[in-house]
């Protein structure tokens, strides 16, 4: 600023004096005298401003000339210089406009033309950070994994791009499934940029892979402090890694630490069914039923689910299934018109005998939410109400075919779990895995709605007498039922008998009905 200000008042001076200077000349008498040679010039006043002008612009003509030569020069000799700047400039235009179309043509699928662009811009720029980036991502797109990973591997050498060039090459061993590379990677790139969330989410899922429990809980509370994780999905998660660690605490022997951990994850998160589980049976351990009992109808009140059911049980195992009624009371007391504790309520009064209690409890289940539990649980008080071996048969036929109801699904890939895991055992989600129905088709396979019906006429049919037409095949529940004691089976002498005594039927005769009517009585 004041340079270009100094410059100005200098150019106005620099005129103003050969303004005065030319005002001079016009106003002398005489003139200039130039002797040169042994001749004299005389110029007059105007001659001499013409004579100045002329001079001045053959010296600024001379000036230029010897700045050209010396830009040559120096341009040769490798100096910056103006004419090396135009050069640089023309470089450079062209070096962008050449990583633009690269982008473009990588943005469009076109790696080939991508990688061109890229190779191109890399000559004219000469800024390897810039233009190895894009190869890489050329490469990548191409197929050509081998030449993305020399180049990632030089983006690590530069400390300006070593970040970029760490998360490439982990995501070129994710790819190619090398874990244990990838979770080495994750962690230099974890101490480069910890706010960076798709590290502190690709750190966290590589540690729950390998179980580097306590590994994964600093990474979760990484992602809390920086803000890249609410509050409760934090401590779901987190419970969810105390569970983990301390069942595989449990697989080593070391019951004291798995309780502690266990508590510690029901406290947690009490909607977390495996950790209310675990947490009470090491309560029972410890005989501390009111406790157990107090976590797992916390639980309950969550989510009803059988793996409570069966902990509820396990804190007196030993009493009658009339006192087991009465004990479940307090938890199916919680959430009495939920599916779970309407199937509960059920399964306790079958196995009390109260078959009438156990119709009652399942309710309309059977035509809202026909799946294979609550079909089994029908079939059982059908047979033990004592009806027909063919009704029990078509309850059993249904649940064959029905959906298999709520069961460990992975909200992600949607696959089923026998038990509840950490980890997805197919895609390898970490915490993942909801107790839902699974997704299925509504059309049944071909020839499932006659299933019932064929069973039924292959129970009739089996249950025909062979021997004689007239017998009867069935007994209505009017008709009178045999003896419960069973016909003596016939002795050896019976067929002497009979050929004695022609008017006695054959054994096999009489036998025939009792044989046919006893299946009847079972029923």
């Amino acid at each position: 600023m004041l340079w270009s200000l100094l410059k100005i008042v200098l150019f106005v001076a620099a005129v103003a004096a050969l303004t005065l200077g030319a005002g001079y000349l016009m106003e002398s008498q005489g003139g200039v005298q130039i002797t040169a040679g042994g001749m004299e010039f005389t110029l007059g006043p105007l001659q001499s401003v013409i004579a100045a002008i002329v001079l001045v612009f053959v010296l600024w003509v001379v000036f230029k000339l010897v700045s050209l030569l010396i830009a040559i020069l120096k341009f040769i000799n490798g100096d910056d210089t103006a004419l090396s700047r135009y050069f640089d400039r023309n470089r450079e235009r062209k070096g962008y406009q050449a990583m633009s179309e690269g982008l473009l043509a990588l943005a469009s699928g076109e790696g080939k033309l991508a990688m061109a662009k890229a190779q191109k811009a890399e000559r004219y720029l000469h800024k390897p950070e810039v233009t190895h980036l894009l190869t890489a991502q050329a490469a990548e797109l191409t197929g050509d994994t081998r030449k993305a990973e020399e180049v990632y591997k030089k983006l690590i050498t530069n400390e300006q791009t070593r970040f970029v060039g760490i998360r490439g090459m982990l995501k070129q061993k994710l790819a190619k499934g090398d874990t244990d590379t990838a979770l080495k990677l994750a962690e230099r790139a974890f101490a480069l940029k910890p706010k960076h969330e798709e590290i502190q989410d690709v750190l966290l899922q590589l540690q729950a892979q390998k179980h580097d429990w306590q590994g994964a809980r600093r990474t979760l509370s990484a992602k809390l402090k920086h803000g890249a994780l609410p509050r409760d999905i934090y401590r779901r998660r987190d419970a969810v890694l105390a569970l983990s660690e301390a069942k595989d605490i449990m697989d080593e022997d070391k019951p004291i630490e798995a309780r502690e951990a266990a508590i510690a994850a029901s406290k947690g998160s009490p909607d977390l069914i495996p950790g209310a589980s675990m947490a009470a049976r090491s309560y029972i351990a410890q005989e501390k039923p009111k406790l157990a009992a107090r976590i797992l109808k916390k639980a309950w009140s969550v989510q009803p689910h059988p793996d409570l059911a069966a902990a509820f049980a396990e804190i007196a195992p030993d009493e009658t299934p009339q006192a087991r009624m009465k004990r479940f009371g307090t938890l199916t007391s919680v959430k009495p018109d939920h599916r779970e504790t309407r199937l509960l309520k059920a399964e306790l009064a079958l196995a009390a005998e109260d078959f009438p209690e156990a119709r009652r409890a399942v309710g309309n289940l059977a035509e809202t939410e026909p799946d294979a539990r609550v079909l089994t649980v029908m079939a059982a008080i059908a047979k033990g109400e004592g009806a027909g071996e063919q009704v029990v048969r078509g309850w059993l036929a249904k649940a064959l075919v029905a959906p298999r109801g709520p069961q460990w699904v992975c909200d992600k890939c949607h696959h089923v779990h026998a038990e509840w895991v950490p980890v997805c055992d197919n895609c390898e989600g970490f915490d993942t895995l909801s107790w839902r129905n699974p997704p299925h088709s509504d059309v049944a396979p071909a020839g499932a709605e006659m299933l019932p019906l064929i069973i039924g006429a292959l129970e009739d049919k089996t249950d025909e007498p062979t021997a004689e037409p007239e017998a009867p095949e069935v007994l209505t529940p009017t008709q009178e039922a045999p003896k419960e004691t069973p016909a003596e089976p016939p002795v050896e002498t019976a067929g002497t008998d009979a050929e004695k005594r022609p008017d006695v039927p054959d054994a096999e005769t009489v036998e025939e009905p009792a044989q046919n009517a006893e299946p009847e009585k079972a029923k």
